[in-house]
């Protein structure tokens, strides 16, 4: 991501009215940009009929800019397409916070996906050997996809290893899984892996004597993770509301309780990883990214252990800061899909300033964070369905 001189802190945005906010972006893209971005050029049936099948017509949500975000030191305007009140001004206010700890340090692993060989009819005391004769082959049988994905391979991308799992109970008894790991560089690719599964399963048959049955790519990607910290003074914590103080210490302590809960109990957990979605998922709708998928491979992430739990953390630092992290699978793309053929998700990769999928994760993996902590402070404090229906009012009396 390039350095920039803008600021992603605008001061009373949303007091403006409507057209002098839609103004205020033409400092960070071009006219015909905003105009994809702010639905003033809606999506064309031509290119909506290319998109899905039986198409009817659109549906439009609302889209709007989380501010105050730093990323790495970069300033950062956040495009959110969501229906729910509170979800932008909570991830916005929060980001406010973090900038006085120096916003979100945040960082992505490399775009390695997980491509699924289900191989059957190996029978149980013959698995073990499959699965050493495929490691041993393991050169011979990735040369096999050298045709494939040149583009990729060019980006320095491809296929970068096999590994196998054993099943040992199943409905079906035991059987072989193969995992091939591939590199899919800026893509969020599905297609890719999709692909080479099923170039490499005859393969595999061939040199076990298997029969290969399902050949899919995996959403649980946790070998391409992305991760953000954020440390937030107390001074900043602090605030008085309704003529109720609450004092950091207390807002610390508070956030840090909830989040033990979170921690502790899979039924907090589920509504708190929620939270997390709940900034993460409108940011991937804006850019056209594949939300379901991310969705699957978080919660899933959140049980690794065989225990579902929260996907944040949150402690006190011996300063009396509040610390915050979030990890957890992000599998973007900028390429393909509607991320190319949707003008709206160009504009709003634009705006980011995203030049690789890597920058996108960065970005939603922070705005995630912000929105965990929006809504664990809201909890620790006034109570979340005060502010929460505060912007349901409002949303019914405009």
């Amino acid at each position: 991501m390039k350095p920039t001189d803008k600021t992603s802190r605008l001061s009373g945005f949303y007091r403006l009215p409507l057209a002098e906010r839609r103004a205020a972006l033409e400092s960070w893209l071009p006219p015909e940009s905003v105009r994809s971005l702010t639905g003033q050029v809606p999506l064309d049936s031509r290119t909506a009929d290319r998109m899905v099948e039986n198409l009817v017509g659109t549906f439009a949500l609302p889209l709007g800019l989380a501010l105050n975000f730093q990323v790495n030191g970069r300033e950062v305007l956040v495009p959110m397409a969501v229906e729910e009140p509170s979800v932008i001004a909570g991830a916005s206010y929060m980001a406010l916070l973090a900038r006085a700890g120096g916003g979100f340090q945040a960082s992505a692993s490399a775009p390695e996906m997980i491509g699924q060989i289900q191989l059957l009819d190996v029978p149980p005391e013959e698995i073990e050997a499959a699965a050493r004769m495929i490691k041993e082959r393991e050169a011979e049988l990735l040369a096999q996809l050298d045709g494939l994905h040149r583009t990729i391979r060019s980006l320095g991308g491809g296929p970068r290893g096999l590994e196998t799992r054993k099943i040992e109970e199943s409905p079906i008894g035991p059987f072989l899984v193969v995992h091939l790991v591939y590199d899919v560089r800026d893509a969020m690719g599905a297609n890719a892996v999709n692909t080479a599964c099923e170039a490499l399963a005859p393969h595999i048959e061939e040199l076990t004597g298997g029969r290969a049955h399902l050949r899919i790519l995996s959403n649980l990607s946790d070998r391409r993770t992305a991760r953000a910290g954020c440390r937030i003074p107390l001074e900043a914590l602090a605030f008085e509301k309704d003529g109720q103080r609450y004092p950091g210490e207390a807002v610390r302590d508070g956030v840090v309780e909830a989040w033990a809960f979170a921690a502790s109990d899979p039924y907090r957990a589920a509504t708190h990883n929620k939270g997390i979605m709940n900034g993460i998922d409108p940011l991937l709708i804006a850019t056209g990214n594949d939300w379901r998928a991310v969705e699957a491979g978080a919660h899933a992430y959140a049980a690794r252990d065989g225990r579902y739990t929260s996907l944040s953390t949150w402690r006190a630092e011996p300063d009396g800061s509040l610390a915050g992290e979030l990890e957890m699978p992000l599998a973007v793309g900028i390429i393909g899909g509607a991320t190319r053929a949707h003008p709206g998700a160009q504009a709003a990769l634009k705006l980011m300033g995203v030049e690789r999928a890597s920058d996108l994760a960065e970005i939603a993996v922070s705005v995630g964070l912000a929105q965990n902590l929006a809504a664990l402070r809201a909890l620790a404090t006034e109570g979340i369905q005060r502010g929460h229906m505060r912007l349901h009012e409002r949303k019914k009396n405009t």
